[in-house]
Order: C-alpha cells, then sequence, then structure tokens
C-alpha cells in the first residue's frame, strides 16, 4: 500500500471514528446507556486503526488492535501511558454493555467513555497530520 493510500485510509477510519462519537452522544444523551457506550469503544477501536493504517498495518480481533497499539503507541509514549488504561476499561465496559444481561451502565461511566474516545480521536488527528512517510 503507497504512504498517500495508507493516509487516506486512517483519514478514512478517523472520520467514522468521529461518527461513532456523535452517535454515542447522541444515544447519551436520548438515555441509552448501553448502546452509547459501544459507541464510544467503537469511536476508540476505529481511532486506533486508523494509526494502524499508517504503518500500514491491522488485525482481525479487537483485542489483537489494542495490544499493538498499547505496545507501539502508548509503551513508547507516543501517547500518554494514562491513555492505554482508558483505552483498556472502555473495551471491558464496552463488553459488559453488549454482554452481560446484568449490567447497569450509568451516566458518570458512559460519560467517562465518551471523554475518552473524544481525547483519544483529539490526540490521533495531530498525530495523522503531523505523521511523515
Amino acid at each position: 500500500m503507497s504512504p498517500k493510500i495508507s493516509k487516506e485510509l486512517s483519514k478514512h477510519r478517523l472520520e467514522r471514528a468521529k461518527q461513532d462519537l456523535e452517535d454515542a452522544e447522541l444515544l447519551y444523551t436520548s438515555g441509552s446507556l448501553l448502546s452509547a457506550n459501544n459507541r464510544a469503544y467503537y469511536s476508540i477501536f476505529h481511532t486506533m486503526r486508523a494509526v494502524l493504517a499508517l504503518e500500514p498495518i491491522d488485525f482481525k480481533r479487537h483485542k489483537d488492535v489494542i495490544a499493538y497499539f498499547n505496545q507501539y503507541y502508548i509503551n513508547t509514549e507516543i501517547f500518554p501511558k494514562k491513555l492505554g488504561h482508558k483505552i483498556s476499561l472502555a473495551q471491558s465496559i464496552r463488553e459488559d454493555s453488549d454482554y452481560d444481561d446484568a449490567y447497569i451502565a450509568s451516566k458518570e461511566k458512559t460519560q467517562k467513555q465518551i471523554e475518552t474516545a473524544e481525547e483519544l480521536i483529539n490526540q490521533v488527528e495531530k498525530y495523522i497530520e503531523d505523521f511523515k512517510n
């Protein structure tokens, strides 16, 4: 894949992440917290994949995307380590929201999911713009 195509794919994935974030905010406002958690997580997931597209590398499984992102972007402090913890929490909350019938979503945790997605998007947007091939 050419560097130009990689950067375009990266930007495309980031736009998808922004749409997921908008959806999460709308769902949160309407009180659909479980669905808002899902969309906030997918915003985070697509944002990480936007970074990986610049290499270009990708994985089929979510856990592989997260592990790679943590190893090469969080542990190396390209992005702050605190984001790694927030991403792990987002994944856990999304899984609980989607698969645990007894899980009760809270407004506070859902708001933090949305804030994490927004924080990551802002940092990745700058990273993509500054990225040199």
